[in-house]
């Protein structure tokens, strides 16, 4: 790739600046040069290190043109006068439409940060060292990724290249060969089966892997639209990566292009897939799939369609951080679950389910109709110290009146499991424990659940999708580190609009108590509303008076003296 840098003409802002823009270009292997535009605004600079929100947004129609995409730089610093303030935008070109999705989820010093456009089938990577400017560093085209499309979430390893998840199955249908020389056939773009890509920091791509079995998987519960000589339920999405222990775990989420654009015969509930995939990793270009796990049906009444059962469509997962501890959680976006294994280095992994989201939804409403079923449970994530796990909801009951819908984020105690090894028990296999919890001692303890809900779309889909956790923090001598026990996250309210689920695009920072209970900060207000959470329907923005905008992925970074 070429690479090179200079700066462009002022651009006016919305609110009648003028800044300086700062571009980077990058030849794809496409042969299109790819700019990002940097526009900065006036902040308040203290001369000390500081913390930034990066969101990553979708441009909307305005006028006769798309709007650009762009990542938006928050000043994320509490103490600043300029908290919540959006104080750099990124505008990327040539390409409109990108429908930005995910970034990796915990950021650290010195790393570049990893972006993908889901219909694009692109990834953005960025040069973090300037923040809160950012330099484009390189771009994945679908020319670099034959065998994979619909790029969803990134990890990214200790030498700055990042593993990422690609849902959907090759540009071209019909048989397609990976780096390892193996051969699987597909159908197609945004279909299956889907890949794991790993990627350098220049946009390179290292590796493509198949994440389908060369054999049949089951045929009843594994279907495509086109149907596969050879079943499989590979569309991985979610990602979390132990390289101490050589695992990676993947979840299966949906053949995509049935959900953004359903086609005859995708009215299948199987489509929404029910497996996770755990890889061996000891050679990073090499990963070897281990297991592939069905997650097991819960104790609610079986949904007569089987859409909303617990198991369905596996969005997410989240691994344990500490060497002494091997589980891994998941999460289901249809059936509004979360399950849990004690050891990914085992065999053959045992997935027990551990909570049902309606004891979330009973915390705050307990004789409502409110329950996990079609819920739209979404991001998921552990604290660094492995005792609180946190899950945003987006309430997508779309067979319930839109007034009565609602999402949350919500933190549960999850020490007692974790550390339970092997010996774990919890298993929520009882209809009381539907709305209780699970019964036995070590099971997920509810801290408290805060409900986020959209009054202004008349789309389906009212809360959270997507979040991050702050993994920073700034002591008494204004310098930043990384801590185990973060204090605050923030969570987007938007999905995928051509799914017909959008959001009000608001990005709202939430508190977390000394006693683990959330709330949202009151102090991060819009700077044009007044109002608490960061409003994306505005159309005065550092890079120019254009329309609204989409946010999906949120990254806390940090500037100065932060490290890891």
């Amino acid at each position: 790739m070429l690479i090179s840098a200079g700066t462009a003409g002022a651009v006016p802002s919305g609110a009648g600046e003028r800044p300086g823009t700062v571009r980077s270009s990058v030849t794809g292997s496409d042969g299109v040069t790819y700019t990002a535009f940097n526009h900065t605004v006036p902040y308040a600079r203290s001369g000390r290190p500081h913390q930034w929100l990066l969101v990553w947004a979708g441009g909307t129609a305005s006028g006769e043109s798309p709007d650009p995409d762009f990542l938006a730089v928050v000043d994320a610093s509490a103490d600043s006068p300029s908290y919540g303030k959006v104080v750099n935008t990124v505008t990327l070109g040539p390409n409109t439409g990108n429908e930005p999705h995910h970034m990796q989820y915990t950021w650290h010093q010195g790393q570049s940060l990893y972006a993908g456009g889901i219909l694009s089938d692109t990834t953005f990577v960025f040069d973090t060292t300037h923040l809160p400017e950012l330099r484009l560093s390189g771009v994945n085209t679908p020319l670099d990724t034959p065998c994979g499309t619909a790029p969803d979430a990134y990890w990214v390893l200790n030498d700055n290249t990042a593993y990422g998840t690609y849902m959907g199955g090759p540009n071209v249908s019909g048989p397609c060969t990976y780096s390892d020389g193996s051969v699987r056939t597909g159908n197609g773009f945004a279909g299956t089966p889907g890949e794991v890509v790993r990627i350098d920091s220049s946009g390179r791509t290292l590796s493509e892997t198949a994440a389908a079995l060369a054999t049949p998987e089951d045929p009843v519960t594994c279907p495509s639209v086109p149907s596969l000589p050879v079943p499989s339920c590979a569309n991985p999405h979610g990602i979390g990566v132990r390289e101490d222990l050589n695992r990676m775990v993947t979840s299966d989420y949906v053949e995509i292009r049935n959900v953004v654009a359903p086609t005859e015969g995708s009215r299948n509930p199987y489509l929404s897939r029910d497996t996770v995939r755990i890889w061996d990793i000891a050679n990073r270009n090499r990963p070897r799939l281990l297991s592939v796990s069905h997650l097991p049906k819960g104790p609610r009444p079986p949904d007569p369609d089987a859409f909303s059962d617990e198991q369905r469509m596996v969005m997410e997962t989240a691994l344990t951080h500490e060497r002494k501890h091997r589980g891994a959680f998941a999460s289901t976006m249809q059936g509004g679950t979360v399950f849990y294994t004690p050891d990914i280095t085992a065999a053959k992994p045992v997935w027990r389910e551990v909570f049902d989201d309606t004891t979330a939804y009973r915390s705050f409403q307990p004789d409502g109709p409110l329950s996990g079923a079609f819920d739209g449970g979404s991001w998921l994530q552990l604290s660094p110290d492995d005792r609180y796990l946190y899950h945003a909801v987006m309430g997508t009951n779309g067979f319930l009146p839109r007034e009565e819908q609602t999402g949350m984020v919500y933190v549960l105690d999850v020490q007692k499991l974790v550390s339970a090894g092997r010996n774990a028990r919890c298993s929520v296999d009882e209809l009381a424990e539907i709305e209780n919890g699970g019964s036995e001692p070590d099971c997920p303890a509810l801290v408290n659940a805060v409900p986020i809900r959209d009054t202004t779309s008349a789309n389906v889909g009212v809360g959270p999708h997507w979040g991050a956790l702050d993994n920073f923090v700034t002591d008494a001598r204004g310098r930043i580190r990384e801590t185990t026990h973060p204090d605050r996250l923030a969570v987007a309210n938007y999905f995928v609009a051509p799914t017909g689920i959008d959001g009000d695009h608001r990005i709202c920072m939430l508190r977390q108590a000394p006693d683990g209970t959330l709330s949202i900060d009151q102090a991060f207000r819009d700077e044009y509303t007044g109002q608490a959470c960061l409003q994306f329907n505005r159309t005065a923005w550092p890079h120019g008076a254009t329309g609204y905008a989409r946010p999906h992925g949120v990254l806390f970074a940090a500037s100065g003296s932060a490290r890891h």
